[in-house]
């Protein structure tokens, strides 16, 4: 094992690798999936002499998935897709345990940030692993001559889809990519249950408010603001949604929750919470009507969501009054309280999606780099979805993991489904 001292990295302290390895241990053990994928990948090396960066968030689960790839012979480098989702204990262990470059510091500034991202790709993969695009988006911009040398990648938010589905749309991808996040046992799991109980995790550590009895706002119903909306249900919220698509707003509406526009929902909101994927959806009109105490935080990807900017601008002073939470006072006399400058609460207050669902998530990033190995040159450079097969072997691998059997078609079904003469 290459030591510690000769591995390029930047993180914020090596003396936290034995913390941070007793941590990727427990979330391996709720990876069971990610673990069967390990130990083949450990015999057969699919990845022998490949070079990935990754630029996700550095968490325990993220751990276990870039040991995954190490043991399939990959050579993998590691940087933070967000300034505020750093483990500083699982980047030391990634590093001290595991001889695997981490550039990634909870806290880093937007510079910083950067200079991580450059780092990653200094690797010169043949592969990228984003979470939001931003590797692949420099890989383009500043640093066009190492995206030539790119074979493929994956992407596994919803936010850095869009981005990519935008740079093939105009022709400027220059490589195929596959949209891990768009895979069944990723957003039906990870985006729903991961996010849901994940963002009311980062809320309460914020502010350990009481839940039950509040109203909470919930802007967007895609599958996170599903789980948000679900979760805050659970724990007795009334529960508003704003939407701008008529088909998820009357879902809503049917799932139970009150439907307006986000307008009509800034009066009465304690808690509002965006999972949009876009940007300014609170605005400064919201702002103004909010009342006093408001509670603001945003469960997308990037810190965009909110207009900080302009909340900043009508405040008449602010000050940080917990260690996520920053109180913007307004000239009236009004507080309203921006939690962790904006970005994803719930991993910039807590921990992130428990490792039970990023089990699946992983095993697709997996599983569609080994795809890349095989068939990225045959590819053209657009967005792909995940493979049915990868997609149906993953759900397979977690059932088998959790004890469960499931029916399988007899021949006489098989047959039925295929044939179009029997009818009434």
């Amino acid at each position: 094992m290459t030591t510690a001292s000769k591995i390029d990295c930047d993180v914020k302290d090596l003396g936290l690798a034995d913390t941070g390895k007793l941590r990727i241990e427990w979330a391996d053990q709720f990876m069971p999936t990610l673990g069967i994928i390990r130990k083949r990948f450990s015999k057969e090396r699919p990845l022998a002499g490949v070079r990935i960066s990754a630029c996700l968030h550095v968490t325990t689960e993220t751990a276990n998935l870039a040991i995954t790839l190490q043991q399939g012979g990959a050579q993998v480098a590691l940087c933070a897709s967000n300034p505020l989702s750093t483990q500083n204990d699982a980047a030391a262990s990634l590093v001290q345990d595991f001889g695997i470059p981490v550039f990634a510091i909870k806290g880093e500034n937007h510079d910083t940030y950067y200079s991580h991202l450059e780092a990653a790709l200094q690797h010169r993969p043949q592969f990228t692993m984003d979470d939001g695009a931003d590797l692949v988006t420099l890989a383009h911009t500043q640093q066009k001559e190492l995206a030539k040398g790119i074979i493929g990648g994956t992407e596994e938010t919803t936010t850095g889809v869009i981005r990519l589905r935008s740079m093939a749309d105009q022709g400027v991808l220059q490589y195929p990519i596959i949209a891990v996040n768009d895979a069944n046992t990723k957003h039906l799991f990870d985006n729903r249950y991961g996010t849901g109980q994940s963002t009311m995790d980062g809320i309460l550590r914020a502010t350990n408010i009481l839940v039950a009895g509040s109203t909470l706002v919930v802007a967007g119903y895609g599958w996170c603001g599903r789980g948000i909306a679900m979760r805050a249900h659970g724990l007795g919220a009334h529960v508003i949604v704003t939407e701008i698509n008529p088909t998820r707003a009357l879902e809503a509406v049917m799932d139970g929750y009150r439907v307006m526009s986000l307008e009509d929902a800034a009066p009465l909101g304690d808690v509002f919470i965006t999972a949009t994927g876009n940007k300014n959806v609170i605005r400064r009109e919201h702002f103004e009507k909010m009342k006093d105490g408001a509670l603001v935080a945003n469960s997308g990807h990037f810190n965009v969501e909110i207009e900080i900017p302009a909340l900043e601008h009508i405040a008449s002073n602010r000050r940080k009054i917990r260690e996520f939470v920053e109180e913007f006072r307004l000239p009236d006399g009004r507080r309203i309280y921006l939690l962790a400058e904006g970005r994803l609460v719930n991993l910039s207050s807590a921990e992130g999606h428990p490792a039970v669902v990023m089990d699946m998530s992983f095993a697709n990033q997996a599983l569609c780099i080994e795809h890349l190995t095989k068939n990225a040159a045959r590819l053209e450079k657009k967005v792909y979805s995940v493979p049915e097969e990868i997609d149906q072997t993953v759900a397979q691998i977690k059932l088998g993991a959790m004890g469960i059997r499931i029916d399988h078609l007899t021949p006489e079904q098989e047959k039925y489904l295929a044939s179009w003469s029997e009818g009434t």
